[in-house]
């Protein structure tokens, strides 16, 4: 235990019990310097680790503008997958759809829209008045649609976010932040993977409306074939904004198999629409070059195999289903240790899915890099009488 730093053998004295594991030895990692971004706020989230990499008044509150489709659309997305309407449900389009000013589907009251229709002319086009008509066909008005709304920010834990309308037009209160922008497009993407193609569509007219306005404003999207997404937004009081997300093979790290990356990134109050963009691009390519992704431990690979007493099974799986992913400084993958806290003894009943312990990840200088909460891989069920008896025994000897 003499490797493990002072403060672990305090909580090990206290019944929590650490184990290490050295990976490589090495010089301390220096956290490389982000380039300079001109913009209001910013934030690289590295999506596949749940890392951020850089940032600048995260926590700022601004304007979304028409990032704020991005919550419109998670409240939609969930009543499509409630099965609470269907893509190929038609809405009516109201007087107050109509004539929403701002970027437009060019609907009118003459029509019955498809939620389908709807999502890609709010998605692609924008339309203020594609997103009013969905707000009133899913919440039966504006103001409960935007109820429901902020209902889902406290639930998504974005707890600086304000909502007053679903298309984003400048109001009093109608706030939010770089992490929580952050907080919700990677629930979006993660709660939803069979929606958020509608945010790589690069052109989208409904039918026997203007084409003028056609195109995905996310320039992003026809000059890196790797972004696939999400959500652009303007008005004179937030400048230009763009949340934009972009997936790359990566090479084979930690545990030798290669896959892909995602990252994103939140750029807010920028100067004009390709600003935005080149920004955006700036800061995507610098995540993907300064950093490398080390998967160590697959997705539902027992990262310890700890002994339980008075149980079925004589060793309990711990783990992370999704694996355990963790985000470093170019070169410095080989370097990490890890340590692994838990509960000691460990005591029969134990749940599938029930946290116990922490995986934390610490660079060659001792200094942590994430921990990572642990989960009972499969369920561990009381023993017997007899077995139970047999353990108490040795418990109360040991």
């Amino acid at each position: 235990m003499s490797s493990i730093p002072s403060v672990l053998r305090r909580w090990s004295a206290a019944g929590l019990l650490a184990v290490a594991f050295l990976h490589a030895p090495g010089a301390q990692a220096q956290a490389p310097a982000a380039p300079e971004i001109a913009a209001r706020a910013y934030l690289l989230l590295d999506v596949t680790s749940n890392q951020i990499l850089a940032a600048k008044d995260a926590d700022m509150p601004v304007e979304p503008a028409s990032l704020t489709k991005l919550m419109t659309a998670y409240v939609v997305f969930d009543a499509l997958k409630a099965k609470k309407i269907t893509l190929d449900q038609t809405f009516a389009v109201s007087e107050r759809a109509w004539k929403m000013p701002g970027s437009r589907m060019f609907i009118d009251p003459k029509m019955q829209v498809r939620v389908e229709d709807l999502l890609k002319g709010m998605i692609v086009q924008s339309g203020n008045d594609a997103t009013v008509a969905l707000a009133e066909g899913v919440g039966g008005s504006v103001e409960r649609f935007v109820e429901l709304m902020n209902q889902q920010a406290k639930a998504l834990g974005m707890k600086n976010t304000g909502y007053r309308n679903p298309e984003g037009l400048t109001a009093p209160g109608h706030t939010t932040t770089a992490r929580d922008l952050s907080v919700l497009s990677t629930r979006l993407m993660r709660d939803f993977p069979e929606y958020v193609g509608y945010y790589a569509i690069k052109h989208y007219r409904y039918p026997g409306t203007p084409a003028a306005n056609d195109s995905n404003r996310n320039l992003l999207l026809f000059r890196d074939p790797s972004v696939d997404g999400l959500k652009t937004g303007h008005t004179d009081a937030a400048g230009y904004c763009l949340v934009a997300t972009a997936k790359r093979d990566v090479p084979a790290l930690g545990t030798g198999v290669a896959g892909q990356r995602r990252l994103l990134s939140v750029m807010l109050g920028t100067s004009s629409e390709n600003a935005r963009a080149t920004e955006s691009q700036k800061l995507l390519n610098w995540g993907y070059t300064a950093f490398d992704t080390v998967r160590l431990f697959p997705a539902g690979q027992p990262v310890a195999t700890p002994a339980v007493w008075k149980g079925q099974s004589a060793v309990v799986k711990l783990g992370r289903p999704e694996g355990v992913v963790v985000t470093v400084p170019a070169g410095e993958g080989a370097k990490l240790k890890t340590q692994i806290l838990r509960p000691d003894p460990l005591v029969a009943p134990l749940q599938k899915g029930q946290s116990l312990g922490t995986l934390r990840v610490t660079n060659a200088a001792g200094a942590v890099v994430i921990d990572k909460p642990l989960v009972v891989l499969e369920t561990v069920e009381e023993s017997g009488l007899i077995g139970r008896a047999w353990d108490s025994l040795r418990l109360w000897i040991k």
